[in-house]
């Protein structure tokens, strides 16, 4: 079923074939989102699992207003963000004028790749991991991710400088690391 219409509209009609078209489609672009917003491979997995069944139980409510591709990733990071929630420890909220937010620059962290950063992300505490995503990855404002957690927009503004300030740390000692071992 290569015409997206269709595929939406068998999985309405709740076809297995065409479900099991959409989830090969779609889960490994959002198997990554998962892994972003988790501690380990397990959590990632579940997430997954869950948010495409509810995929499957609400596609009838999918009116394409969005792309598809958006409005499943939307689910999904609903679906993370609500099982983080349980575990969401915020650090105590500082003022953000003295949180020292890092302003884009080179730095350690822009040297790092790919793989050691999402590693990186995903040792960060929960509540700073998920908002690093959300703010960072994503793309949400404070204001939106503040709604989303139920939670103050600036304790979303210092959880995001929290794990700027950890990233870097980590950047850091990684590379004190590397130069070490170079000797």
């Amino acid at each position: 079923m290569a015409n997206e219409k269709l595929l939406i509209e068998a999985c309405k009609r709740q076809d297995p074939k065409a479900q099991e078209e959409l989830y090969q489609q779609f889960s490994p672009s959002m198997y990554a989102v998962c892994l972003r917003y988790s501690k380990s491979t397990l959590e990632a997995e579940d997430i997954l699992q869950e948010a495409f069944i509810k995929v499957f139980r609400k596609i009838s409510t999918y009116k394409g207003e969005s792309s598809l591709g958006y409005w499943i990733k939307r689910i999904v990071i609903n679906t993370a963000i609500n099982s983080q929630r349980s575990k969401l420890y915020m650090f105590p909220m500082v003022d953000v004028a003295d949180a020292n937010i890092v302003k884009p620059g080179i730095d350690a962290l822009n040297n790092l790749n790919h793989q050691d950063l999402l590693k990186m992300i995903k040792s960060l505490p929960d509540g700073c991991r998920v908002i690093f995503n959300l703010y960072a990855v994503e793309g949400y404002k404070h204001s939106e991710i503040a709604k989303m957690l139920e939670i103050s927009e600036g304790t979303s503004k210092s959880q995001f400088a929290r794990a700027r300030q950890l990233l870097k740390e980590m950047a850091r000692q990684r590379d004190i690391f590397k130069n070490e071992r170079a000797r």
